[in-house]
């Protein structure tokens, strides 16, 4: 009886992780489309997708090149995105004065505790890691474990390995488990970029791990311009309308919506 119990569990867990899986991988492909047909690079100031970047961006392609130009990367976290340019799926990875924004947040309220949703091949984690002091630590949460063991790597080429806790698996069983564990109001910081049609689920629980005065910065709220479009009705798209209504309402803290990327929100616990 003991044995069915266990088998019985086991197949579930398999049959959520296959869940998990296919809807990446429907986020990814609708993404792509979008990307394929309405996104492609443009020079009238609108939208500019440079390769591996997710940008909806105002300035045109060559005031777009001065920023990279002006944007401080270090040899492995240049090293990380153009290995990532090469992969399917790119355009998840935050541009580069993104990463740099978000490690500059990271030294301007003292973070020590991170924890980020959705790693990728690891090019945000290692922007942050970098940016924290010694005794910090960086949760770093996502399914694919492929590309965790890319983010690996150059977590420890980049020597920020022993601050950085990956964790793979189900992002909300993984923040619910957190906050049972009696972590709430114990990080500095949280970066939400994972699938899209659960960010009110992750940052409703970030917002319990986040300190009073903590900071919660939530990607793609803009998502290639679609949610401004009233004739884009995705999922994704209205996921993300959804998301920024409700934190557009939410009293718990204050927020802005800053235009670099794809769109970042801040949100500042009250």
């Amino acid at each position: 009886m003991g044995g069915e119990k266990c088998f019985a569990t086991l197949r579930m867990q398999d049959v959520r992780w296959r869940f998990a899986k296919l809807t990446w991988m429907v986020e990814r492909t609708e993404r792509m489309r979008w990307m394929e047909t309405e996104g492609r690079k443009r020079t009238n100031g609108r939208v500019y997708a440079h390769r591996s970047e997710k940008i909806v961006s105002q300035c045109d392609p060559r005031e777009r090149r001065y920023i990279l130009d002006h944007t401080r990367e270090s040899d492995w976290l240049r090293e990380l995105r153009e290995r990532t340019s090469e992969l399917p799926g790119n355009k998840m990875q935050v541009p580069p004065e993104q990463a740099q924004f978000m490690a500059l947040l990271v030294e301007l309220i003292g973070a020590r505790k991170i924890v980020e949703v959705g790693v990728y091949t690891g090019y945000s984690s290692l922007a942050m890691a970098m940016a924290l002091p010694e005794d910090g630590m960086l949760i770093a949460i996502d399914r694919d474990q492929e590309t965790m063991r890319m983010a690996q790597e150059y977590w420890d080429k980049a020597g920020v390995s022993a601050v950085v806790v990956p964790k793979c698996g189900s992002a909300k069983e993984i923040l619910q488990g957190m906050v049972q564990e009696g972590e709430e109001n114990s990080y500095d910081l949280a970066f939400i970029d994972a699938d899209k049609r659960a960010y009110l689920d992750y940052y409703k629980l970030c917002l319990q791990l986040v300190r009073p005065s903590g900071v919660i910065l939530v990607d793609n709220t803009l998502f290639y311009g679609q949610v401004a479009n009233p004739s884009t009705d995705t999922k994704l798209a209205n996921a993300l309308r959804q998301f920024n209504d409700f934190v557009y309402e939410d009293k718990r803290v204050s927020h802005s919506l800053v235009p670099i990327g794809d769109g970042l929100t801040l949100c500042r616990k009250r």
